[in-house]
């Protein structure tokens, strides 16, 4: 077991609000290595020259926005999945580089998984087009599921998704909010994912309440309106706490070269945030 301390952190803006500190730090302790896991408020324009700046004693670093896209272009190797979502969310020491990867499709394929989505071919559904949309359709293809659809306020705004489902292979069709037949996607759906804030959805509840299984990006304030209708109505519902503890747990490995502990790291998201959801795994 390695026993020499190393550095990690997590790089952002803001960043201060950050659970990964909490998840990394009970993987660390659980591990038995003596390493820290620290915020770094650190945004696109600075990310390259603080990365270029880092000494052997750091391991990786884990990026949330709005560094995704600076993450990939700093690093020397890149996994096919960073390539596809065309952002990296985790950096990993390599040799005298970094390897990206976005373990962000983890998130939110194994959060899906573990809320009792069993996979398979059909239709995915995701409401908005940010960063978080391409790690979404990433997830689609990694559970199976071979189609997809955008809503968007602004079909302009959906090139990068419409770029990451053709490296994908994913069969696409990008829809204008105001046009999109949303009680017709939610009974054509196998998973909705929801990337919009909760009063841009806050008026969908009736509509989209037959949705099998949702996974509401947001975890604060808990529960959305949005998942409220679909959990009355029976389908399952996942958070964005799921996400971001099943990305966390293929960080873990990438930054120890150890298997995720994931009972603690689990038990201590669950204690920092009082609680709101089970976490399963």
């Amino acid at each position: 077991m390695p026993t020499t301390e190393r550095r990690a952190a997590i790089l952002g803006s803001p960043v201060a609000h950050s659970l990964s500190p909490v998840l990394h730090g009970a993987a660390f302790a659980a591990l038995g290595l003596p390493w820290t896991y620290s915020r770094v408020e650190c945004d696109a324009e600075t990310l390259p020259g603080f990365v270029a700046s880092l000494g052997p004693e750091w391991v990786g670093l884990s990026v949330t926005m709005p560094g995704k896209r600076a993450a990939l272009a700093v690093a020397s190797s890149v996994t096919e999945r960073a390539v596809a979502v065309g952002a990296a969310n985790t950096l990993v020491r390599a040799g005298d580089g970094w390897l990206a990867d976005c373990t962000d499709v983890s998130g939110v394929a194994g959060a899906l998984r573990a809320g009792g989505f069993g996979g398979g071919g059909g239709l995915g559904v995701v409401l908005g087009a940010g960063g978080t949309a391409c790690a979404a359709l990433a997830g689609f293809v990694d559970l199976g599921l071979t189609s997809a659809v955008v809503v968007v306020r602004d079909p302009a705004r959906a090139v990068d998704a419409v770029e990451c489902a053709d490296r994908l292979s994913l069969p696409l069709r990008v829809v204008a909010w105001a046009e999109a037949p949303f009680s017709g996607l939610a009974a054509e759906c196998a998973v909705l994912v929801n990337t919009v804030p909760p009063a841009a959805a806050a008026g969908l509840g009736t509509d989209l309440a037959s949705v099998p299984c949702l996974l509401d990006v947001i975890y604060h304030p808990w529960p959305t309106p949005l998942a409220t209708a679909v959990a009355a109505a029976g389908g399952r519902v996942v958070t964005g706490l799921d996400m971001l503890l099943h990305q966390a747990f293929d960080q873990s490995t990438h930054f120890t070269g150890l298997t995720a502990p994931r009972s603690a790291m689990r038990d201590a998201l669950f204690e920092a945030t009082g609680g709101i959801h089970a976490l399963p795994f």
